[in-house]
This record gives C-alpha cells, structure tokens and sequence, in this order.
C-alpha cells in the first residue's frame, strides 16, 4: 500500500488470529534504510499502522521527526485487544478541584469517544497515580473559544484541557504564554503535510519547502514555521495560505491552489475519509514538526504550581508503569475501527 491516508477501508483491524502470525510484541533493530512506515508493513502488513510503532517508542522517537538509527531498538507491540476505559474512581460530581474541557475533537476530548477521549483517559489515569490524589471533575463545554478566557484565565475552573503551548523564548507576550502556566506535554502530534496522490512534492529536509504554498487553516498555529534555522513566513520563503477550515484547504489542494495542506496525523486523516479524498490525497512520511497537547492553569491560580506538580508527577509515573502506552494503543485502535 502506498501512502499514510489509506487510513478508513485500509485501517482494517485483522482478526485476532491473525495477530498471532504477526511479528508483535518484539524488540526490532533498525537497519539500513528503514522508515516506520517499512517496519509497519513488515510486522504488520500495513504502513498506514507506524502510529503504534511511533507511540510506543516516544521516548526516543519525540522531536526527530521520525527519523531512524541503524542500530536503535524500537518495541513493536501488538495492537490493544480490550477497548474499555481504565476506572476512574477519583472523578467524582461536586469535586473541589475542577478540569475544563470541551466535545468535537476526537479522538482526544469528546463526550461520545469511549473514556471521553485520549487525553481524558490519560488525565484520569494521571491524577490516579498523583501524589495524594485527590477527587476531581471533568466539566464539559463545546464552545472552546470561552475556555481560556474567560473560564480559566478567571479560575472559574481549576485547570483546563487539551491545548497546545506557543514558542514561548521566542514568544512570551502570547496571550497563552503570558497568563497560563503549561504541564508537561501529555502527547505529541506530528504534523503532516498532505499532498495530491502523484504530486512531485516532496519534503525530503526543509529545503524541499522553499518557495512551496502550503495551506494551515485560519486561527491554526504557525510558529513552527518560524522556528530557528527556518524563519519561512518572516523572511518570504514559502506563501502560507489561510482557509477558512481544513476542508477548505483540502479543496484547494485538489485543485492545484496549494502544494500541501498542514495539519496534525489525526485531523488529516478524519478529513480524508470525511471528503472522500483517499484516492485523491496522501501524506508525505516525513513530519514537518511534532506539538503537544498540554494542560493549562492560570498563573494567578493561587494553587497552580501544587496542582501541575501533582499532574506532572502522575504523568510520570504513568508512562513509567507501562499504562501510557496502553492507553494511547486501545485509543488509536478505535480511531482506526472508526475510520473504516
């Protein structure tokens, strides 16, 4: 198969017994030229199934753009058989402490993905695992454009997620930078950049994008094309275009307007499926850059830093157990199954 965003018909999970004929659940060494995407068909027999590989092994993947070593061990498990949702016995109505979050952006937050989403499984299980937990709930709101201000920047809410975190060395007058501590990142996405099925568009190191259009929706952050030893949308280098919403974009691209669409794996591949566009579009292997979804508090929140020293903790010792990457597996399996 050829190309990322075969993700839908070509995401078929393979019945279980198949599994067992599966290289999974082994330690790999890399060679030579291996990508994620080659392992994956290896073990797998299915490039569009790197995700698992790369979350896996996040500790050592994480700001390398994918890139591998000959000679690096990555662990490629099997995909999660159970699709429930860890308890969450802490997560309590008429809690002290209180969490903000809001529906529409799965498979991270949403009311109907089982366990609420991604990122609010990982905060339950983070906040279990929190030196001397403490009860808490989960508020919903849908309109994300009240969520930093005013609900959180005038702590009618504890702390709020998933958002992602400016540059901020190179930006600390951000408004997010400037009111609002971060946590440690709770996950990374990697940036993809989607290009017309047969295009001769290739992103092989950032010289390849000199000169190119490239569409990010309005409202979308663009700091990671400004980012040191880039510098493209300061000094002229590539034209950034700003549709309306992601589809917009994408219709673009099939046109020929624009040369690649910038967006995260998962919103990439929801709009492909979404628009019908699998024979039209795939993604190109190389990220242009990784962002992490963080959870954020007001820095006049009078409990801020004791609150992110507890989450952070939790989350650490999440990832240490081994529940992390179970988690984001059982997660990215039903993103998968939802796709087809």
């Amino acid at each position: 198969m050829a190309g990322l965003l075969r993700l839908g018909v070509l995401l078929c999970l393979l019945p279980l017994a198949g599994w067992a004929q599966q290289r999974c659940n082994v330690d790999y060494e890399v060679k030579g030229r291996d990508t994620l995407f080659s392992i994956a068909e290896t073990h797998y027999g299915d490039i569009d199934k790197w995700a698992l590989i790369y979350y896996a092994n996040q500790d050592q993947l994480a700001g390398s753009f994918l890139e591998l070593t000959p000679g690096q061990v990555l662990r490629i498990p099997c995909p999660a058989g159970d699709t429930t949702a860890d308890a969450t016995p802490l997560r309590q109505s008429g809690a002290q402490m209180t969490l903000l979050t809001g529906g529409n952006y799965a498979p991270f937050t949403d009311q109907d993905w089982p366990g609420g989403g991604l990122i609010t499984e990982l905060i339950n299980a983070a906040l279990e695992l929190a030196p001397q937990p403490v009860p808490y709930e989960i508020f919903w709101e849908d309109d994300w454009s009240r969520h930093l201000f005013p609900l959180l920047d005038e702590k009618r809410y504890d702390m709020g997620f998933p958002w992602l975190k400016p540059d901020c060395e190179a930006e600390p007058d951000n408004e997010r930078c400037a009111n609002f501590h971060f946590s440690e990142p709770l996950f990374l996405l990697p940036i993809m950049l989607f290009r017309q099925r047969g295009s001769d568009f290739v992103y092989d190191s950032d010289d390849d994008i000199i000169g190119k259009r490239l569409c990010r929706p309005k409202g979308y952050f663009t700091h990671d094309l400004d980012r040191p030893g880039r510098r493209w949308l300061k000094d002229g280098k590539i034209t950034l275009v700003q549709a309306d919403s992601p589809d917009a974009c994408f219709a673009l691209l099939v046109t020929g307007r624009v040369d690649a669409v910038s967006v995260n794996l998962f919103l990439g591949a929801n709009k492909i499926v979404e628009l019908n566009l699998r024979d039209q579009v795939e993604a190109l292997e190389r990220p242009l850059s990784e962002e992490g979804l963080y959870v954020v508090i007001s820095k006049r929140h009078w409990r801020g830093t004791t609150l992110l020293y507890r989450l952070n903790a939790g989350l650490d010792a999440l990832r240490r157990s081994g529940r992390y990457k179970e988690i984001v597996a059982r997660h990215l399996e039903i993103f998968w199954q939802r796709l087809e």
